[in-house]
């Protein structure tokens, strides 16, 4: 079975969207990540950080999804990290009203070593000094993917940019390849962010879909038209967690296995923003998935006689 190593936060989020709100739930970049992989039986480890607070229960769901959790550290006199957020009635403008960083603020990962010949890395958001400590803790790795925001950009860039440099796969969304690469076109900020290392670059456009940008090609994902999006809180790790589980299980890093995966990402990402939190991943079916693959596949197949 395939390794996958996934770095980012375990979390308690605090949701309110135009559909109603939430107090303390399950949250965090790794979780959303693990849960998605989860869907392709690899053997992911995640490396994380909690508090004492953390519920027992929520540890057991993640190891019965088959994550391992033995670099999950917790800090048993500490608190859980803590994010509480508005979305806007567009629901893709959002407002941060708390970030409690806790016990992450001296998170240092320990990858397990059963893990650190793992071939796929998943570096979720996180300071790009914790990023790079995990990479360094790897022996060698065949696929880096790394996950960022422009936070990061604004505040440890010199720090960020060296991660970037050792990174197979970046994924960001469109505002922040932009600011990345001092480019208003796409395409040429995906070429730009290419010379800085990676070999591909996925730029996510939201309720849009996404681009998956390589040397000379490019390939295009839509985002499947849903009639509600209860909460996009996790949508974009949900997705990372898809193409990087569906990578991890099938060794393929090609360009072409890569148009799979980020499809894989997107049908994922569409079932998260269905419920508030991890909730609809908690439930999902592999029927339902396929289903939403068809979907997915239905959305872009056509025929045209070209004369």
């Amino acid at each position: 079975m395939s390794k996958l190593v996934i770095v980012g936060t375990v979390a308690f989020d605090a949701i309110e969207t135009p559909f109603g709100k939430t107090d303390k739930i399950l949250g965090g970049a790794a979780t959303y990540i693990g849960l998605a992989a989860s869907q392709f039986n690899v053997d992911g480890a995640i490396v994380s950080v909690v508090g004492g607070d953390f519920p027992k229960e929520d540890i057991k769901m993640l190891q019965e999804k088959g994550m391992d959790v033995s670099g999950l550290e917790i800090v048993e006199n500490g608190k859980t990290f803590f994010w509480s957020g508005k979305y806007r009635n567009d629901m893709n403008t959002r407002d941060t009203l708390i970030t409690d960083l806790n016990v992450l603020a001296e998170f240092t990962p320990k990858v397990p070593s059963a893990y650190k010949n793992s071939k796929v890395v998943m570096l979720g958001n996180l300071h790009p000094l914790v990023q790079m400590s995990v990479i360094e803790q790897m022996d060698s790795p065949e696929l880096i993917v790394l996950d960022t925001m422009n936070f990061w950009m604004d505040s440890a860039l010199e720090d960020l940019n060296k991660v970037i440099a050792k990174v197979d796969v970046i994924t960001i969304n469109d505002e922040e390849a932009r600011q990345l690469s001092g480019e208003y076109s796409l395409v040429k900020a995906a070429q730009k962010i290419m010379e800085m290392g990676p070999k591909y670059v996925v730029i996510k456009k939201g309720e849009h879909g996404a681009l998956l940008f390589g040397e000379d090609e490019v390939f295009f994902a839509p985002a499947l038209p849903l009639e509600e999006v209860f909460d996009p809180t996790g949508a974009g790790d949900t997705f990372a967690g898809g193409f990087t589980g569906y990578l991890a299980k099938t060794e393929d890093y090609s360009f072409e296995n890569m148009k799979r995966a980020i499809i894989h990402g997107s049908a994922l990402a569409s079932f998260c923003v269905e419920k508030f939190g991890p909730e609809r991943l908690l439930k999902l079916s592999k029927k339902e998935v396929h289903q939403r693959l068809q979907q997915f596949k239905s959305l872009t197949q056509f025929e045209i006689e070209l004369k």
